[in-house]
């Protein structure tokens, strides 16, 4: 199966949201400069080496090899179904207990459902196994929000933007690394797809000793900010308390060292209590959410501000553009190493090139990600028609895939599918992004990635499932050319109207109220100049 290297959750973490408040929340003191460079470091490298998985690329035909000997029935209708289930189960779930548990126990989690997928491609035998072996992959990917929100506890915001582009392009380089490796070691060296397993297996091994041995952060976006609020502003108010005394008592004032002192020691007293040892009205952080005041949570106003959203066109357009064009991407991703198959029945090892073309198509997803900071144009008008042709290219992809018995025009038609995906990928972020605040845009993408999942759950029981149609691979992808096409006219459709709305109200004189043309990353100076004018979601400034 292919691998993407950002996941559905993982990918928002490419663009910043500028303007977002401090993690640490008020009364947190920001750590000491340059002390976040070698957590960063280390993240970097812990992605870095949960990325390198040389067998990932060759996990289909090893499957379908006289080493593992599953009929292609089987791997397509009863195995590859298992993983988008698995994923919709445990989304959710992890999701949340992700910001509750504050990140390490999810990515160790990760790092042992990563050991089991590869002890049972190497061990196991049955059927069952290899679907248990599905899902541990659904749990690995919905586990890698852990890895990028983990970057919330590290820097501020003012940093964000830089780190979050070093954890990402660490997780991009590793995905290249292990796909050239990989095709070199089955092309070149003749090693075989268990050894390559094996290989697959230590990498994966190291990468949860690095989970183990990362720091536990003591923040994190939703569930573990109440308390530290409350703390910070109840010794606002006894330090106000304490100063009001004294400008009404000046024969005191040379008591006020001495009560300063018992001040600050009643403070650092507070600070080292425990979850057990707070007041009633300060709950435990970890369990505040199921409290009586589970209405005031940050998660829950969250959810709340949610149904704003989709008030607003433009991030209307874009959110639906991540539910249902990631659903047919990721469902692609899921089944073309059995076209390929299927298309060029290799007999010997060396003239399978899954590992080069996922190389190459991961270098050709980074660089039209990068070209697509670059685009300026008025995206209120201008954006359905830029999607409606894009989808349009994916469905003729699509269809040559579907169709074509040359190896080779797959490879290309797949790579350019990815390329035309990774272009779209940041400016829907940015589109998302610029009018939300950091906790509030987690969470539209992790709705919208769970919404995804549910479309690509019923799609994949109807049409690739053994107990729905079980359609073949080539049936499958001609099915995924016609949901394209689908969407195709949608946004064709969607495009005119808009267009046609705007130059009609250019011809009668009437004010436009769209927006000038925009790249993906403004500067700093007109952030700041549109943040005084442009109101957010939840009230607060915008600044994108």
């Amino acid at each position: 199966m292919a691998e993407d290297p950002g996941g559905e959750l993982g990918a928002f973490q490419a663009e910043p949201v500028l303007g977002a408040e401090d993690p640490a929340g008020p009364g947190t003191p920001s750590p000491p400069p340059g002390a976040w460079k070698w957590s960063v470091v280390y993240l970097c490298v812990y992605g870095f080496m949960t990325s390198i998985k040389p067998g990932e690329p060759f996990i289909t035909p090893f499957l379908l090899s006289s080493e593992k000997n599953f009929t292609r029935e089987q791997v397509t209708n009863e195995i590859t179904p298992v993983l988008t289930y698995s994923y919709m189960v445990v989304l959710v779930p992890v999701f949340l207990l992700t910001d509750m548990l504050r990140y390490k126990p999810v990515l160790v989690v990760q790092g042992l459902s990563h050991v089991a997928i590869w002890l049972l491609l190497l061990l196991g035998t049955s059927l069952a196994h290899m679907q248990l072996m599905e899902f541990f992959y659904g749990v690995t990917m919905a586990a890698r929000v852990a890895y990028s929100s983990y970057i919330f506890s590290l820097v501020t915001p003012a940093l964000y933007q830089r780190v979050a582009s070093y954890s990402r392009s660490a997780v991009l380089l590793g995905v290249f690394a292990s796909s050239v490796l990989g095709q070199l070691c089955v092309s070149q060296g003749g090693v075989s797809y268990g050894t390559l397993s094996a290989v697959s297996l230590g990498f994966v091994s190291l990468g949860l000793l690095l989970a183990l041995c990362m720091p536990w952060p003591k923040r994190s976006l939703f569930f573990n900010r109440r308390q530290r609020e409350k703390l910070a502003a109840a010794a606002k108010k006894e330090e106000a308390t304490q100063a009001e005394r004294d400008s009404m008592n000046p024969d005191l004032a040379e008591g006020k060292a001495a009560e300063g002192k018992a001040a600050e020691g009643k403070a650092a007293e507070c600070k080292a209590m425990t979850a057990a040892e707070l007041p009633p009205e300060l709950p435990p952080r970890s369990w505040s959410w199921c409290t009586r005041s589970w209405r005031q949570s940050v998660f829950v106003q969250m959810l709340v501000e949610v149904t704003g959203v989709v008030r607003v066109p433009n991030l209307r357009l874009w959110c639906l553009w991540w539910v249902f064009n990631s659903t047919g991407y990721y469902l692609v991703l899921f089944y073309v190493h059995i076209l390929w198959n299927k298309v060029d029945l290799a007999t010997d090892n060396k003239r399978v090139y899954n590992g080069g073309v996922e190389a190459v198509s991961t270098l050709l997803g980074a660089m039209t990600s990068f070209l697509a900071g670059f685009v300026k144009i008025r995206w209120n008008i201008w954006s359905e028609l830029l999607i409606g042709v894009l989808t349009a290219l994916q469905a003729g992809l699509l269809l040559l895939m579907g169709t074509t018995t040359n190896i080779w025009v797959c490879y290309v038609s797949y790579a350019l599918f990815r390329g035309f995906y990774q272009f779209l990928v940041p400016i829907a972020i940015f589109q998302i992004a610029s009018s939300l605040t950091k906790e509030l845009c987690a969470l539209v993408f992790g709705i919208n990635t769970f919404l995804g999942t549910i479309v690509k759950t019923v799609i994949t029981l109807i049409i690739a499932d053994k107990r729905g149609l079980g359609l073949d691979v080539h049936a499958q992808f001609l099915v995924y050319f016609f949901y394209f096409a689908l969407l195709t006219v949608i946004y064709l459709v969607c495009a005119a109207f808009v267009i046609t709305r705007h130059y009609r109200n250019q011809k009668v004189g009437g004010a436009s109220d769209l927006a000038p043309p925009t790249e993906l990353t403004p500067t700093a100076t007109e952030a700041e100049a549109r943040s005084d004018a442009e109101p957010h979601l939840n009230g607060k400034a915008t600044s994108a």
